[in-house]
Parts: C-alpha cells; sequence; structure tokens
C-alpha cells in the first residue's frame, strides 16, 4: 500500500472536513443506517476521494459520513468493499488507513453474519472475540511500508479485550442480549456449503462471513484499538433446510435495527 495516495486521500477528505474523528465505524450490509443518526454531518462520496473503490453491493451506500454521535466526533463508513468484488486485498482495507490517518483511534466494526453456532438465532448480535482467515491471502503481502506498521504485526489481541468487557457491561446494563464468539471469514462471493460450515464449526468458529478479516489485520497493522460486533442474519448452510439470499440479510438486519442502533450508540458513547 503506497503511503502517498493514502495522503492524498486525506488530504482531499481535509479539504472538505475539518475535524478530527476519534471513532472510526465500518457499517456491514443493512447496518448503514446508523449513519443517520450522526448530528451536524458532512457526507463524503467515495468516488470523489482518490483512489477509493466504489461500493457495488446492495445495503452499500458508499459514502463517509462525518459528525458528531453520542457527543463522539467519529466517522462513519457507510458501505464497505469485499474482496469478491474485483478489488485486491489493499484497495479492500485502503480506507482504514485512510481513516488511522484522519485521527481515528477506536475502530467498531460491524458485519452481517451466518450463524454457524447451532445455539445462535437470526437476530441475535455477538461480539468478535477473535478471527479465522479463510480468505487464503492477506492485505499486508507485499513489501511493508514502516509508516503504517511493522512487518510482523501482533494479532493475539486482535478484538480488544478491554473493549470487549466494556461492551459486554454496556449490553447488560441495556438488557440487550449479545452473543460472543469467533467469526471465520472467506472470501464469497458463494455462501458456504453445508460441509465447509461443518468444517468451521469443528475449528471452533460460531459465525461466518465475508468481510471484516481483512480490515482489522490492516488496523491492527497500524495501530487501532478494535471492536467486532457480528449480526447473525441467517443460520448459515445446512443447519435449517432452507436456501440463503443476501434479501434474507436485509430483511434480519431491518428487524434487528433498532436493537442494532441503540447498542452501538451506546458503544460510541462510552468506549474508553
Amino acid at each position: 500500500m503506497n503511503y502517498t495516495k493514502v495522503m492524498e486521500a486525506v488530504k482531499k477528505i481535509k479539504e472538505t472536513y475539518s475535524g478530527k474523528p476519534r471513532i472510526g465505524l465500518i457499517l456491514g450490509s443493512g447496518l448503514g443506517v446508523l449513519a443517520d443518526e450522526i448530528t451536524a454531518p458532512t457526507v463524503i462520496k467515495y468516488h470523489d476521494v482518490p483512489y477509493f473503490p466504489v461500493s457495488t453491493v446492495e445495503g452499500h451506500a458508499g459514502q463517509f459520513v462525518f459528525g458528531k454521535l453520542e457527543h463522539q466526533e467519529v466517522v462513519a463508513m457507510q458501505g464497505r468493499f469485499h474482496f469478491y468484488e474485483g478489488y485486491s486485498m489493499q484497495d479492500v482495507t485502503f480506507p482504514v488507513r485512510v481513516m488511522k490517518e484522519l485521527g481515528v483511534e477506536i475502530l467498531i466494526v460491524t458485519n452481517a453474519a451466518g450463524g454457524v453456532n447451532e445455539l445462535f438465532h437470526a437476530g441475535d448480535l455477538m461480539l468478535i472475540s477473535d478471527h479465522i482467515n479463510f480468505t487464503g491471502t492477506s492485505p499486508l503481502i507485499g513489501q511493508n511500508d514502516d509508516h503504517f506498521g511493522p512487518r510482523f504485526p501482533d494479532m493475539s489481541d486482535a478484538y480488544r479485550l478491554d473493549l470487549r468487557e466494556q461492551a459486554r457491561l454496556l449490553a447488560q446494563n441495556l438488557e440487550i442480549g449479545v452473543r460472543e464468539g469467533v467469526y471465520a471469514g472467506f472470501t464469497g462471493p458463494t455462501y458456504e456449503t453445508p460441509a465447509e460450515i461443518r468444517m468451521m464449526r469443528t475449528l471452533g468458529a460460531d459465525a461466518v462471513g465475508m468481510s471484516t478479516v481483512s480490515e482489522v489485520i490492516v488496523a491492527n497493522h497500524c495501530g487501532l484499538r478494535c471492536l467486532g460486533i457480528s449480526c447473525i442474519t441467517n443460520m448459515a448452510a445446512g443447519i435449517l433446510d432452507q436456501p440463503l439470499s443476501h434479501e434474507e440479510v436485509i430483511e434480519t438486519t431491518e428487524q434487528v435495527k433498532e436493537t442494532f442502533l441503540t447498542y452501538v450508540k451506546a458503544l460510541v458513547g462510552n468506549v474508553k
């Protein structure tokens, strides 16, 4: 990843937005509604930022929203990029590096995921405790740029324990039932087969999806503290006798919208 390109993107954004966001939010499929809660918003379309890809998936608006949320200065990615859209892993994670250079310290990553743990139900929220990278690649492959981080970054606390502890306590106070588990990242765009899901369960995965892993790798590389939240939008292949669809994903996120909004807003307002 080219440091000069990142700084050109940052410079372009600062022509429109002069603030310094402390918290970054990456909003997954159907979860972009959270950005509508940001007050005094400054909206910057991805296509107006140099070197940015463009979101092509339903439920991803394709814009940055800067402003205040629960008295915190934030930037929300209303729509993310995916490896299956044909972008490189470096392109997919480019916005994470841009957010870091804009001043972000904490990154809250959300996604829509399939439930692998048979105790889960569609509509559950899951704090990500760790991940399994099943994409077969990494956004850090290639020459390392020390501007961003070390050649061999540590991933033993990728989803920060201190943030998860705060998130668990907040959920209790709000009386919101929150699961916790391991997220397995695949490339997509096909949904996983029943055999792959059985394998994932054997390996210790609780949920599966097509994003997040590469973003969190890069966030850790450049020193961001990460918190991950999956919305379990459907049970993964082979658990229920029904086909999987993106329409179901969007429908479930709509159903849990209010709980999701309440929880993430509380997190933004309280995380330290």
